[in-house]
């Protein structure tokens, strides 16, 4: 069942997305060699709970944590652990707040210092794939069209790998809801977008194979020949003629700026 979101929905939405987007910015201030995903973890937590909010991914069918911190070849579902980043790292964090009601949903693919011109290429052409399937999030299009757009970009264009199992979702009073948002597709195919549907579109693109593996936790998603992944995800709303963005990556850009231990990919 697919639910349109009313504009004082959508407003509490956007709340949690932005307080999404202001706890990465507060972790990416921290995130540096020698850090720890575990470190990153407690920093979140403690940032969103002081918010008056609930970390939306402690608990989600037993994953352990407040946020998906995803090194390298891991794509998504990374589980904060005590390893130490290191130069040249490129680290995904993904996360989630519960407020006033409503879920928040937002990722980013941060570098440690300094890496090859390679996969920066891979990061500047996922983010861009972000914006392209965002541009085709208007009523009267469909989910195809979407998915359609980020593969195009990624695949069609680069030749990288476009992950099939692991897509994007709609989003509201809970973390995962109706429709699934993939980053594949073909034009004119799937549901209908309406105004007032909520999504979060997350391209995971692989600098190689698309083919992925699920490790023995039970969440760890890597790449199956262990080349880098990136990800990035916003949260949107369906409007007529151009989809309103309700996350906000600029804290997180400013953070970054910010932190002359961190890197971009331009």
């Amino acid at each position: 069942m697919i639910y349109l979101k009313t504009d004082e929905e959508i407003q509490k939405i956007k709340e949690s997305c932005i307080l999404v987007c202001k706890t990465l910015a507060e972790v990416a201030s921290f995130l540096k060699p020698g850090v720890t995903g575990s470190k990153l973890n407690s920093i979140a937590e403690e940032f969103i709970r002081s918010n008056d909010a609930i970390p939306s991914f402690l608990g989600y069918k037993n994953f352990p944590a407040s946020l998906c911190i995803s090194k390298n070849e891991v794509v998504v579902h990374g589980i904060p652990n005590g390893e130490v980043f290191k130069e040249g790292d490129i680290v995904s964090i993904d996360c989630g707040v519960y407020k006033n009601g409503f879920h928040g949903d937002s990722a980013y693919t941060f570098i440690i210092g300094d890496t090859n011109a390679e996969v920066k290429k891979l990061l500047r052409i996922t983010c861009e794939s972000l914006y392209e399937g965002i541009k085709m999030a208007v009523a009267g299009n469909r989910i195809g069209d979407i998915g359609c757009a980020v593969q195009t970009h990624t695949e069609v264009k680069q030749h990288y790998g476009v992950v099939r199992e692991l897509v994007g979702h709609g989003l509201g009073k809970n973390l995962h809801e109706a429709p699934e948002v993939p980053n594949y597709g073909k034009r004119g195919k799937g549901p209908m977008l309406k105004e007032g549907l909520v999504i979060a579109i997350e391209p995971m693109i692989n600098l190689g194979t698309r083919k992925v593996k699920q490790k023995e936790d039970g969440w760890t998603i890597v790449t199956a020949d262990k080349k880098p992944s990136a990800h990035y995800e916003h949260t949107i709303v369906v409007r007529k003629n151009e989809a309103e963005i309700l996350s906000d990556h600029s804290f997180i850009e400013k953070s970054i700026k910010n932190n002359n231990e961190l890197g971009n990919f331009s």
